[in-house]
């Protein structure tokens, strides 16, 4: 079934699947013919759970990069009415026992009207986590967060985000796309160390582009250690192109903990509302009250999550 429909086309059922991920060991979200990726796994687990002739497509929330982990990813599968009406009751059961233990399908339900798991999706929230511990990295927590071998300043680096948060076209951090928008409203960017010393990032915006996140951490990083002034990373974005100095920190310390959907009356309407081309208003935006700041967010050709 396309990602495109607004709805499971006759005769069939729209299901969402919440699920989470250890990213160690697979090439990232989207299936590829020669490598393990977590849309491959829960697919062909699918497939022969429920003794199917064919494979049902996943569409997913956020694609995820290789080495990235997820705590609460959202997809969605269009099965045939009969084929969930014998399966349901014993589905989760079987994936669980057919799928390896670095992914877990941990709902199956069927979804409400107008659901869509990328274009329905109101905002995603990463953390990134990472420590200055001269020591380094706890080894039970070394594949989920990253070593920074200066010590950071974590107020220099809240002070730094706050300068990112806002509608903007986030092209200097981003690795771009033919065709694709860069242009994001981040919400939310804040950083909190605790009690062990690890220093999470939250970040969260309807949307991201690719690399979007590791590239912001990446430069928030360098605030952190003093390599960099507060006003730096604004100043980056405001020029609109990659900079060599802001560097994709590496994948482990990434994860995508949560997906935000609108109430289920909505749903549809912003699947529809998704799709349009996005600008910023002084680009000549349109003033739809449904986009920030009148501008409205498309994920047609760009990507939901891909951090």
């Amino acid at each position: 079934m396309s990602e495109e429909t607004e709805g499971a086309a006759p005769g069939f059922v729209r299901v969402r699947l919440d699920l989470s991920y250890d990213g160690k060991d697979f090439s990232g979200w989207a299936r590829q013919a020669t490598r393990r990726t977590v849309q491959g796994d829960i697919e062909d687990a699918l497939k022969v759970v429920t003794r199917s002739s064919r494979t049902y497509d996943l569409t997913v929330a956020g694609r995820t990069d290789a080495g990235v982990h997820a705590r609460g990813q959202v997809a969605h599968v269009d099965l045939p009415a009969e084929l969930w009406a014998e399966h349901r009751e014993k589905l989760l059961r079987r994936l669980a026992g057919r799928l390896a233990h670095d992914v877990r399908v941990w709902r199956v339900e069927e979804a409400p009207v107008g659901f869509n798991a990328r274009f329905s999706a109101i905002w995603r929230r990463y953390a990134y986590r990472v420590t200055d511990d001269p020591g380094g990295v706890d080894p039970l927590l070394r594949g989920h967060v990253l070593w920074h071998d200066w010590t950071l300043d974590v107020d220099a680096m809240n002070a730094a985000s706050a300068g990112l948060v806002g509608e903007h076209d986030f092209a200097a951090y981003c690795k771009r796309r033919e065709g694709a928008t860069t242009i994001r409203t981040l919400q939310r960017l804040e950083w909190e160390r605790d009690a062990h010393g690890v220093i999470t990032a939250t970040v969260r915006a309807d949307a991201f582009c690719h690399n979007m996140v590791r590239s912001l951490v990446g430069a928030l990083l360098f605030v952190g250690d003093g390599h960099r002034p507060v006003e730096w990373p604004a100043k980056v974005l405001a020029a609109g192109v990659r900079d060599s100095a802001v560097h994709v920190v590496r994948p482990h310390g990434l994860t995508l903990e949560e997906v935000g959907y609108p109430a289920d009356d909505q749903l549809a309407a912003r699947s529809r509302l998704a799709r349009n081309k996005r600008t910023l208003p002084a680009a000549g935006g349109s003033e739809d009250p449904g986009g920030p700041g009148g501008a409205l967010v498309s994920f047609v050709d760009g990507c939901g999550g891909c951090c």
